[in-house]
């Protein structure tokens, strides 16, 4: 018996029988699927009816993946859709390209169908759980887990990975302190291949730098505790 989940996936391949081997087996699986074959097709369909995730192949004709991921990250309304890459480009930079712009997961071909379905329950899964935290506000700062979004009075900051998962860790708990070692853990998060090779305790003095400068005059906020490591100032 097929237990019907309603979570639409937007699947996007130039492979006609790749496309039709996914489509069936999500569909048997439940989800509503739309399947388009080129990169202008999945930017248009993100924005008409935004998905609650993507399946986004590299290797597409005209704009292919990583600048369709560009897109819709750039962008307000889709900026938020889990985005899965399936490729058969699975060389490490092209990995971490994908993961630094902000892809959820990345499944290299030739695949399984059951193991991509299971990934794809884990990340919409992790995805719905982001969704029930709290949203925190710190200052003129709102975090928003969920839709892993910072915003400062009525502007947008667009934060990587590692810098959202940072600022959060520190919002939380306003006034503590937390050491270097603490931050990288939390920018980690489940991205363990990204992780063990670039976020490294020296690494989070460069993302924080970054994250003040993004935040303009509220960077601030983020203090150095000498000897020790940074603390999000409180009320």
């Amino acid at each position: 018996m097929v237990t019907m989940t309603h979570e639409r996936i937007l699947v996007v391949d130039d492979e006609r029988d790749i496309l039709e081997l996914v489509e069936y087996n999500l569909q048997k699986e439940g989800f509503t699927v739309t399947c388009v074959a080129s990169g202008e097709e999945a930017v248009a369909a993100a924005r008409a009816r935004q998905p609650d995730l993507i399946v986004l192949d590299l290797m597409l004709p005209g704009v292919d993946g990583l600048e369709v991921c560009r897109r819709l990250r750039a962008e307000t309304a889709t900026r938020h859709i889990p985005i899965v890459m399936l490729t058969a480009r699975g060389g490490e930079a092209d990995i971490v390209a994908g993961l630094e712009l902000g892809a959820a997961d990345y499944v290299t071909k030739p695949f399984s169908p059951r193991v991509l379905t299971a990934r794809l329950r884990a990340v919409l899964r992790r995805d719905e759980e982001a969704d029930h935290e709290a949203v925190l506000r710190v200052g003129p700062l709102t975090i928003h887990p969920g839709k892993h979004r910072v915003t400062a009075g009525s502007g947008v900051i667009d934060l990587t990975a590692a810098e959202f998962r940072i600022l959060h860790f520190l919002a939380r708990r306003p006034g503590w302190v937390f050491t270097r070692q603490q931050l990288v853990e939390a920018a980690q998060g489940d991205d363990a291949f990204v992780n063990d090779r670039f976020v490294t305790d020296r690494s989070i003095d460069v993302h924080i730098v970054s994250l003040r400068r993004k935040l303009g005059r509220d960077g601030a906020l983020i203090e150095t505790v000498r000897g020790v490591g940074y603390r999000l100032k409180g009320d």
